[in-house]
């Protein structure tokens, strides 16, 4: 440890507080708050750590810290200076996700919204619900509830009655005088229904279902007979209820190697009505990444419940949550709130397994597939591979793209482009253009070699790179990714042109299909911008026969892009010659 950091921790007190961690840039990259910080402090530098907390560790070089007067104090300043600094390493709810809510307007004649970003505060007297997994759900209820119940839709209302007078889904507020019992009937209604009581609506349904079919309009019923389905497979989707009509939300946790699994369920009138799921790796003690992640979730858009249940872990916060969050705060012992408290816990260890189990799947796609890969083409040790692809168009803005995988994952930051000093259509040469200048400046840079090289194309493509590779007198195994008239992967081409049998449905075939793909959604990306960015002079500088002279005879005569893209082959054939008029013309049309 630093010696400077060791004579800081000595001044450390054994108060509560927030500690403020920098990299060696000054960057703050982790707030926490700890109830002695003296204590939690040494933590980080008397002891091992693994996964995360092992790498912020590892880029500390200073720290500052803010004594409070309580362990209250210190959990609303760490929310204010992670809210203030955003730490790369305060991970917990950095997606900002926001859930959609319906609000029955307390309008005269009231209307049903899908609301998001809602004030809190101003919040307070209004008819709001939810929330809802998603904005589709959130919508498909209120369309459900405004087919059934002739609410007011219009924003502001209208001079004459509107469309929905007529196909009987409004009333004609506009145009007649409804009566408060009638208005009052619908909004208790739905009111009903929008905590959880879905009978009176499915009733309704299936009488009009049943005078539908009776009246042989089955298009209708089974229209009804849709809705019916909605409510019983979204709404109804699980039947838990405490019949005490109170709202709460339920958080469970689940931890296994190196990351924290939250699980939040939704209870509304007393009845689930949504889950959230939360996977993060573990940087601080596993009662404080609870207790802030519980704290932050309420500071987005999330409407605080009358209640929240937690875990036993958080028994010694329980005052501070509830200061903090003005809410009533519970760690049940027994009966249905614990059962329910077991149940998110379950969720949120379900949720973990479910990640390593698709972490497992993503290492027999890119790792075993990659060794896979390696004893097919008899190359050991097979780890870095790049892959290479051209484009262009007529012959003009002639681009290549390289993409690196390394274990069988794309690494990104080690990609690279490289325009074609040659605007021609030959794709041998361009390969030849491009593997020289690569594996040239590899050569005088001292730097590592791939294990593989794979182009994109076949026996022309290997054969180009084969010769440069060999001119260089350099040793690389390379192998080409031959497409079929689908322009789809077909085949893998060796160093010797003899096709590879690969099980199509295999972890390696869908390694390279990827791998074609990547190369050649870079570089396609890369000619686009080339295009885009390519001015008239830059336009008529890639086609084969304008030189000076005629650049000059066309900028002069037409000045504009513009005016020249509106030109007939046979208008720019008074300045250039044929076969240049009709390249130059092909060449705009494939412009934006």
């Amino acid at each position: 440890m630093i010696l400077m950091l060791r004579d800081k921790l000595n001044l450390v007190p054994e108060l509560p507080g927030c500690y403020l961690m920098h990299d060696k840039k000054g960057t703050i990259i982790y707030v926490g708050k700890a109830k002695k910080l003296k204590r939690r402090l040494s933590s980080y530098f008397n002891r091992e750590h693994t996964g995360k907390t092992k790498k912020l560790v590892s880029e500390i070089v200073d720290f500052e810290y803010i004594v409070t007067n309580s362990e209250t104090e210190a959990l609303v300043l760490e929310l204010n200076l992670i809210k203030k600094y955003d730490p790369k390493y305060n991970i917990l709810l950095r997606d900002d996700k926001t859930y959609p809510y319906i609000e029955l307007t307390n309008e005269k004649y009231p209307r049903l919204l899908v609301v998001r970003n809602i004030n809190k505060k101003k919040n307070k007297h209004k008819r709001i619900y939810g929330p809802y997994p998603n904005v589709y759900a959130a919508r498909k209820t209120v369309n459900l509830l405004n087919r059934i119940y002739p609410l007011r839709k219009c924003v502001n209302m209208p001079k004459d009655v509107c469309l929905y007078y007529h196909i009987h889904e409004c009333l004609g507020y506009c145009k007649k005088s409804i009566s408060t019992e009638t208005v009052d009937k619908i909004v208790n209604e739905i009111i009903y229904f929008l905590n959880g009581n879905y009978d009176k609506v499915i009733n309704k349904i299936k009488e009009e279902m049943e005078t539908a079919s009776e009246a042989l309009n089955f298009e209708k019923a089974k229209e009804l007979k849709e809705l019916i389905d909605y409510i019983n497979i979204t709404l109804i989707k699980q039947k838990v209820d405490l019949h005490d009509n109170v709202d709460r939300d339920i958080f469970g946790y689940y931890v296994n190697n190196g990351y924290i699994s939250f699980q939040v369920f939704f209870l509304r009138g007393g009845k689930l009505v949504e889950r959230d799921s939360h996977i993060h790796p573990i940087v601080g003690e596993i009662n404080e990444e609870l207790e802030e992640f519980i704290s932050r979730f309420y500071e987005k858009d999330n409407l605080k419940p009358k209640e929240i249940l937690v875990p036993n872990i958080l028994e010694g916060s329980i005052e501070i949550l509830k200061s903090v969050l003005e809410i009533n705060v519970l760690v049940p012992k027994k009966g249905e709130k614990k059962k329910l408290l077991d149940m998110a816990i379950q969720n949120a260890k379900i949720s973990l397994e479910k990640k390593f189990q698709l972490i497992e799947k993503d290492e027999q796609r890119t790792v075993l597939a990659n060794e896979e890969l390696g004893n097919i083409l008899n190359i050991e040790n097979l780890n870095r591979v790049e892959i290479f692809d051209n484009s262009n168009i007529f012959g003009n803005f002639n681009v290549s793209g390289m993409v690196v995988f390394e274990n069988g994952k794309p690494n990104k930051n080690e990609y690279r482009k490289f325009s074609i000093s040659e605007q021609k259509n030959d794709d041998f040469n361009t390969m030849k253009e491009v593997i020289y200048r690569r594996y040239f400046r590899l050569l005088k840079e001292r730097k590592t070699m791939p294990d593989l090289i794979i182009v994109d194309g076949g026996k022309n493509q290997i054969t180009a790179t084969k010769e440069v590779i060999n001119d260089l007198n350099i040793n690389i195994p390379i192998c080409g990714l031959v497409k079929n008239n689908k322009h789809r992967t077909s085949d893998l081409m060796d160093n010797n042109y003899n096709i590879v049998n690969i099980d199509r449905n295999s972890n390696v075939f869908h390694l390279l299909t990827r791998m074609q793909d990547e190369v050649h959604k870079y570089t396609i990306n890369y000619h686009r911008q080339i295009r885009s960015k390519g001015s008239l002079e830059s336009i008529l500088d890639s086609v084969e026969g304008i030189g000076n002279v005629r650049k000059k005879q066309l900028l002069k005569k037409y000045g504009s892009l513009k005016k020249i893209k509106e030109l007939s082959v046979e208008q720019l054939n008074e300045i250039l010659p044929l076969e240049v008029a009709k390249n130059l013309c092909s060449l705009l049309k494939t412009l934006n």
